[in-house]
């Protein structure tokens, strides 16, 4: 029986319709970066642990991909820890790299190792895969393409205005209709002071970022397993269940929790953004949401989270400000904000909503029919000039018959087939066929380029 072969859950083979589809998200989100003033770079697929470990808090430690040791990773493992299931010490006895989590780890790693090359606020992308080793499910996959874009090296909240401009002007391109979210962390650092838990802090926000997956009783619920009594779970429900408009939840969370120190700070931090972007013109809804966390450890400022409106998908962007990730690298006091666009959840909105344009699934404008080796050897001087001309072009490289040909051209989504047989080649006058409407019209070689400059 011939050996079943498959690739591992999580991971997905990509068709050429499929690929260029994703590039068409690549180019809008690459376009818009550039257009900011960013600049791309690349950093490896695998990084040592010692620099992923840790900085993502307990749950995304359990969700690194570990590379096994090369030769014999088993020589620095002591069998006792194997008896005892001491995972934490057999872990570090057999693997030392594994691979990213995400890009902004990486990217602090990149800042700090190339310090004496950057001018400094700076502005960076980088669109490269990541990988998490969580349950796949609908939008959750175990490999999967983060664009980021970061700036580092200022702390001015202009930078978050920006980078909800760049949302903005992203998900308008691609006729996404969204909701940018937004909170700080320092909000969240109050709520904890002002229930007296701040020790539960991480605990608190671990929960709290998973009340739209779960409801607010389960967070309640998962809030007592962590260790908060009813009386500390009844003080949180006045900010759990805020409501009404953004200048509303502000001022409410300024009277729940302005008397604390970080509190305060972030509720006027979260003013002063929101005071900017109505002064924008912006598409998408921008809202104030207190229990938006994002889970990761890093955060110390704003955060940010986008959702589409038409679509249950969960996030398919989000980010925030971190005060602090350099300085785990021997680099303290280098602010940066960034944001993650997540391309494969985009993909999955798009391709929901029907709203990738049909020129995309199209790789070649125009193909020439081959009809024999005089009319092919003819058709190349033909094919060069329209690739010259920026044409997508090609030339059937068979001479078989025609239906095939005409079935490749369909298969291709092509746009138009080009005949060129004796006649053609003795008068210079071509037959030029519409693949979508079935017309066909005459004309030389320039009449034909000026069908598709136009």
């Amino acid at each position: 029986m011939a050996q079943k072969y498959t690739i591992p859950k999580g991971t997905r083979d990509f068709s050429p319709e499929e690929m260029a589809r994703r590039n068409y998200i690549f180019s809008a989100i690459q376009s818009t970066f550039k257009k900011y003033g960013y600049f791309p770079i690349e950093t490896p697929a695998m990084e040592n642990l010692s620099t992923l470990m840790g900085k993502y808090g307990e749950e995304g430690d359990r969700l690194l991909f570990k590379i096994l040791n090369s030769g014999d990773f088993l020589k620095n493992l002591d069998s006792k820890d194997i008896e005892n299931k001491n995972l934490g010490k057999v872990t570090a006895a057999i693997a030392e790299k594994g691979l990213r989590y995400d890009l902004t780890v990486p990217f602090a790693r990149y800042v700090v190792q190339h310090l004496n090359e950057i001018a400094f606020p700076f502005k960076r992308y980088q669109i490269q895969p990541v990988w998490r080793a969580d349950r796949p499910q609908k939008g959750r996959y175990r490999e999967f393409y983060q664009c980021d874009v970061d700036v580092i090296g200022s702390r001015s909240l202009l930078n978050e205005v920006e980078l909800i401009r760049i949302i903005d002007d992203i998900f308008k391109e691609l006729s996404i209709n969204v909701v940018i979210k937004l909170n700080n962390r320092k909000i969240l650092t109050g709520i904890a002071e002002i229930i007296n838990a701040p020790e539960k802090l991480t605990d608190i926000t671990t929960a709290m970022d998973k009340i739209d997956k779960m409801g607010v009783e389960k967070v309640y619920e998962e809030l007592r397993q962590k260790g908060l009594d009813e009386d500390t779970i009844n003080m949180l429900e006045p900010v759990m269940n805020l409501s009404g408009n953004n200048t509303s939840r502000l001022n409410c969370l300024k009277e729940l929790i302005g008397s604390t120190d970080a509190g305060s700070q972030g509720v006027q931090e979260l003013q002063y953004i929101m005071e900017l972007t109505t002064q924008l013109n912006l598409k998408a809804e921008v809202k104030v949401d207190q229990v938006l966390a994002r889970g990761l450890n890093y955060y110390t400022g704003t955060i940010i989270e986008v959702v589409a409106q038409d679509v249950q998908i969960g996030s398919i962007c989000g980010g925030g400000r971190y005060d602090n990730l350099t300085g785990i690298f021997g680099l303290p006091d280098v602010s940066g904000v960034g944001i993650s666009f997540g391309a494969d959840r985009i993909y999955d909105v798009l391709h929901e909503l029907n709203l990738f344009p049909e020129e995309v699934l199209s790789a070649t404008d125009v193909l020439l029919v081959n009809f024999g080796e005089k009319e092919a050897a003819y058709s190349l001087g033909i094919l060069e000039q329209l690739q010259l001309a920026g044409v997508k072009a090609e030339l059937y490289p068979d001479s078989v018959k025609m239906k095939k040909q005409m079935k490749y051209a369909h298969q291709k989504k092509v746009g138009y087939v080009l005949l060129i047989g004796e006649d053609e080649m003795n008068t210079g006058i071509y037959t030029l066929k519409n693949m979508k409407t079935g017309e066909q019209s005459k004309g030389t070689i320039v009449e034909i380029l000026a069908i598709f400059n136009t």
